[in-house]
């Protein structure tokens, strides 16, 4: 190997190191987070504060943090606007908008359209009904794919290797009647796929469900799911699933 070619291998690998702590800091800021401060940063990345203060100055200078007052930083406006710019997921936003709207018009609970990503969903919008409980869902936010109903009926049209990634991932307990048993998780995911509608009863959180419906592509994977969630006590999942249904089904012919 020539010297060229070592330097080259050594800069992209400082490169490399470089955005992997990038990374980290901005991924260091969790749900509630108004602003941290560098102690803070350096202990939820391992970092040393010498570098944090380094790196931190750089993401302020693009907009990516931006100062907070007494030492903070939160994230910037800049990070807002290029999530603006993902457009697969944006297209889909904007298509399902109308479809959400009427769903929780017509049911009074909250709506969720949400993609899988690895093992997690990520919620890309969500219509809160007033009827409907507080939800720990947000825009942007997380969940393991297991204990949602928009999970499984994501999983329940993906490949399945995608369904063994997330079983070998393990399968944590959220609630107390969270699916933990591979097997279980596996039929339910059968009938899903067979009904074109999943269910989720207290998985997430005491006294919620939930009904789901895949968004599709025209080779039949799941592009996303929408759901509906209310209380347990009034809410009859089997009552408000044919409206999910049809709502996904315009949805995958709008995005066909």
């Amino acid at each position: 190997m020539c010297a060229a070619e070592r330097d080259g291998e050594r800069a992209d690998g400082s490169a490399g190191a470089t955005a992997d702590r990038l990374a980290r800091l901005l991924t260091a800021f969790r749900p509630g987070d108004e602003a941290l401060g560098v102690s803070e940063l350096a202990r939820r990345t391992a970092l040393p504060k010498s570098s944090v203060h380094r790196l931190t100055g750089h993401l302020r200078a693009h907009g990516l943090l931006e100062p907070a007052g007494r030492g903070g930083l939160r994230l910037g406006l800049r990070l807002f606007e290029i999530g603006q710019l993902a457009t697969r997921q944006r297209g889909i936003v904007d298509a399902a908008r109308p479809y959400l709207a009427d769903l929780r018009e017509a049911t009074r609970n909250t709506v969720h359209l949400a993609v899988l990503e690895g093992t997690e969903v990520v919620y890309l919008d969500i219509l809160r009904g007033p009827d409907a409980p507080r939800l720990p869902s947000r825009i942007g936010g997380r969940f393991p794919a297991h204990a949602t109903a928009v999970g499984k009926a994501i999983l329940a049209h993906s490949p399945e290797s995608v369904v063994d990634t997330v079983v070998r991932a393990g399968l944590p307990r959220v609630s107390g009647r969270t699916i933990t048993a591979p097997g279980l998780l596996r039929r339910q995911l059968g009938k899903a796929r067979a009904e074109g509608i999943a269910y989720e009863r207290e998985e997430s959180g005491t006294g919620v469900v939930c009904a789901a419906s895949p968004v599709l592509d025209g080779a039949g994977g799941a592009l996303a799911a929408i759901s509906i969630s209310g209380w347990t006590n009034r809410m009859r999942t089997e009552r408000v699933a044919p409206a999910v249904r049809t709502a996904a089904l315009a949805l995958s012919r709008t995005l066909s």
